[in-house]
């Protein structure tokens, strides 16, 4: 057997899931889950559109960047990016969004499943204000299911190890990699001033 194409092939190789990994999954925040949310400085955001086309779009602030409204509600505010707004024109087609959050030094990681809309009230964007800005709109999540996922991944990434960090200028900078891609014939912006000027731009919202 080669390709897997059914979940019978598929439930052949594993083991039965543990109890404790199924009972894990909750319909709803906890206090634990609320904990994590407000220590995680990054995430990622996974979007589908109408036709099942996927995208992931990471997301980073401050701890607490991430607000809990309820035991069923968290909200992402919108800060600047390019532009292309794939996460948000998928939000529209299909109201489903998969996350995952991060919180640096920790291995375990939560998982947030549920329905997603875009909303601009001031209600919510006000909640989300920095340093006197405040996000154009927020990703609303309802939270479907929720649970804190195993450290593993983590440790085989030795995501936190001082030891396992690259140095950045192992890779060509981003606007060198760009020019390459999409054959810009300009100089490249050096690293350094592209950081300097990301830095000043952080939590525009234009």
């Amino acid at each position: 057997m080669s390709a897997i194409e059914t979940a019978e092939q598929l439930r052949s190789l594993y083991a039965p899931p543990k109890e404790r990994a199924v009972k894990k999954q909750m319909p709803r925040l906890d206090r634990h889950c609320r904990n994590f949310l407000a220590l995680a400085r990054f995430a990622v955001l996974s979007t589908c559109d109408a036709e099942g086309n996927m995208d992931a779009s990471p997301r980073g602030g401050e701890a607490g960047f991430v607000k809990v409204i309820d035991d069923n509600t968290v909200i992402i505010p919108d800060w600047r990016g390019n532009n292309r707004i794939d996460t948000y024109s998928n939000i529209v087609a299909s109201g489903r969004i998969g996350a995952i959050f991060l919180v640096p030094g920790v291995d375990e990681a939560l998982r947030i499943n549920g329905a997603a809309s875009l909303r601009n009230d001031e209600a919510l964007t006000s909640l989300c204000e920095v340093n006197g800005t405040v996000p154009k709109l927020v990703v609303h999540i309802a939270v479907k299911e929720a649970y804190l996922h195993c450290a593993k991944a983590i440790m085989r990434a030795q995501l936190w190890q001082p030891d396992a960090r690259v140095e950045r200028r192992t890779l060509p900078t981003m606007n060198e990699m760009l020019r390459d891609q999409i054959g810009q014939t300009e100089p490249a912006e050096a690293q350094e001033a592209m950081v300097a000027r990301h830095k000043t731009e952080l939590y525009l919202n234009t």
